[in-house]
C-alpha cells in the first residue's frame, strides 16, 4: 500500500507555527506539483487549514516517504526542520487510513462533529484530482473517507447538539418557539458575539430584524447587513415590546432592562412570549426578569453549560463513531489488498498470453492446410491450458488477497513467472 500522512494540527503544534505552514490556497496547485517532482512521491495530496496542515501521499517507501516530505515542507516554506519536526506526526498504511477517516468525520477536530472539516477535505482532494496528483490508492482512499464521514453523521448523534454560544441560543429558541421565521429579533449592542447569533437565527429564517446601539452609525452598519431597521438607544424600550427574542450583548458596566422594563413588556404584548439572550459581561438584563411569566431569560453561563453538556453528548457520540471507523478501515485495507493483489494477476495473465500466442503462432506456421474451424479449435485449445494453468495461482492470490503476508505471495509469483516489477 504505501501509504503515508505527514503532518501537524491543533493539537500538536502552537497556531504560530501552523501559520508558518500553512499553504495558501492560491498556491496550493504550484505545492501539489512540485511535491508530484519529487521522486519517491507517487501520488499527493495537501490538506491546510486553521487547525491543521497535513499531507497525504502514495510513496515507494515510508521511511523515505516521511524524509522526503519533511524537506518539501522546509523548502517549500523556507524554513529549518529543526523550527518544526518536533510538531509533526505520521501515520503509515492501516494507522493512515485510520486517521484520514477520523479527520473526515471530525473525531480529530478541535471540537468533534464540526461538519467544516469534511468540506475542506473534499475541496483539497478535487484539487488534488484536477491537478493530476492523485491516482489509484488516493481515488480509493478519499471517497471511501467522505462515505464513513456520512455514515458517522447517520448512525451516530456526533453532530447534533449545539457545541457553541451562539448557536445554543439558537437551538434554546427554537424550544420556545415552534417555528423562528415569524419571529421579530432585536439585538442590544453591535458585538461579535450578538451578529453570530444574529446569522444563527436568519440561517434558520427570522428575517425582520431591529438593532439598537449606543453608537447610532454602528447599529445602522449592522442593520443593514441583516436587510434590517436600525432602532435609537434612547427608544430601546419603547420598541422592546415588538420583538420576539432579545440579544443584548453592550458592554456597559450596569444592567441595561430591569424587571419594571420587561414587565411593561410583556404587558404591551398581552403575554406572548419573550425571550432574552444575554451574553454580556457584566450582565446587560436584571436576572429577576425570569420570574415573570412567560419570559425566558439565559445569560452567557447558562448558554456555557448547554453547550458543556452538549459536547459531553457528542463524545459519547464519538466513541460509537470510532467503532465504525474500526470496522470501516479493516474493510477498506482489505479492498486494497486485493488491489494490490490485481497488477499481478494482470502481468500473470499477459505473461502466459504472450506466451501461448507466440508458440500457437509457431506451430500454425508449420501447419499448412489447416481449414478456419481447425484453426479455431487449436486456439480454444491452448486457451483452454493457459486457462488451466493460472486457474490454481490466480485462486490462492485472490483467497490470501486480505492476508497480512500478502505481499509475499505477490513477490512469489512474480519470481516464479519472471514477471516485471510493479511500479
Amino acid at each position: 500500500m504505501n501509504l503515508i500522512v505527514v503532518g501537524l494540527s491543533h493539537k500538536t503544534a502552537p497556531i504560530e507555527l501552523r501559520e508558518k505552514l500553512a499553504f495558501a490556497e492560491k498556491h496550493l496547485q504550484d505545492a501539489l506539483e512540485k511535491l508530484l517532482g519529487l521522486p519517491a512521491i507517487k501520488e499527493g495530496l495537501i490538506l491546510s487549514t486553521c487547525n491543521r496542515v497535513e499531507i497525504y501521499a502514495k510513496v515507494d517507501d515510508s521511511s523515505t516517504g516521511k524524509q522526503t516530505i519533511c524537506r518539501f515542507i522546509a523548502n517549500y516554506h523556507q524554513l529549518d526542520p529543526d523550527q518544526f519536526t518536533a510538531y509533526l506526526y505520521s501515520y503509515v498504511n492501516q494507522a493512515a487510513v485510520r486517521h484520514t477517516f477520523r479527520v473526515a468525520g471530525s473525531l480529530d477536530s478541535m471540537i468533534v462533529g464540526e461538519p467544516q472539516i469534511l468540506g475542506q477535505l473534499k475541496e483539497a482532494y478535487q484539487l488534488a484530482r484536477n491537478c493530476g496528483t492523485t491516482g489509484v490508492l488516493l481515488n480509493n482512499l478519499f471517497p471511501r473517507a467522505f462515505g464513513v464521514a456520512k455514515k458517522m453523521r447517520t448512525e451516530t448523534g456526533i453532530s447534533q447538539n449545539a457545541v457553541s454560544v451562539s448557536f445554543a441560543a439558537v437551538e434554546l429558541a427554537k424550544k420556545i418557539f415552534d417555528n423562528l421565521k415569524d419571529k421579530v429579533v432585536m439585538i442590544i449592542g453591535a458585538g461579535e458575539m450578538s451578529e453570530l447569533v444574529a446569522q444563527h437565527l436568519i440561517s434558520n429564517g427570522v428575517s425582520n430584524i431591529f438593532v439598537s446601539n449606543r453608537t447610532y452609525e454602528r447599529a445602522v452598519e449592522l442593520a443593514e447587513k441583516f436587510a434590517g431597521r436600525a432602532i435609537k438607544y434612547d427608544r430601546l424600550l419603547e420598541e422592546m415590546s415588538r420583538a420576539d427574542i432579545i440579544i443584548s450583548s453592550t458592554g456597559a458596566p450596569h444592567i441595561v432592562i430591569y424587571h419594571k422594563d420587561v414587565q411593561a413588556a410583556i404587558l404591551a404584548r398581552k403575554q406572548r412570549s419573550m425571550f432574552f439572550i444575554d451574553i454580556a459581561v457584566p450582565r446587560d438584563i436584571d436576572p429577576e426578569v425570569n420570574k415573570i411569566d412567560n419570559v425566558y431569560l439565559y445569560d452567557i453561563d447558562d448558554l456555557q453549560s448547554v453547550v458543556k453538556a452538549n459536547i459531553r453528548g457528542r463524545q459519547r457520540e464519538a466513541r460509537q463513531a470510532e467503532e465504525i471507523t474500526d470496522r470501516e478501515v479493516i474493510q477498506f485495507c482489505n479492498c486494497l489488498k486485493r488491489l494490490d493483489v490485481a497488477p499481478t494477476i494482470v502481468a500473470l495473465r499477459e505473461s502466459l498470453e504472450s506466451v501461448r500466442r507466440q508458440e500457437l503462432n509457431k506451430a500454425l506456421s508449420k501447419l499448412a492446410g489447416l481449414s478456419d474451424k481447425e484453426r479455431q479449435v487449436i486456439e480454444s485449445m491452448t486457451q483452454g491450458i493457459i486457462n488451466k494453468i493460472l486457474h490454481k495461482p490466480i485462486s490462492s492470490l485472490k483467497h490470501h488477497s486480505a492476508a497480512n503476508d500478502i505481499q509475499n505471495y505477490i513477490d512469489t509469483a512474480r519470481q516464479l513467472f519472471d514477471l516485471k516489477e510493479q511500479d
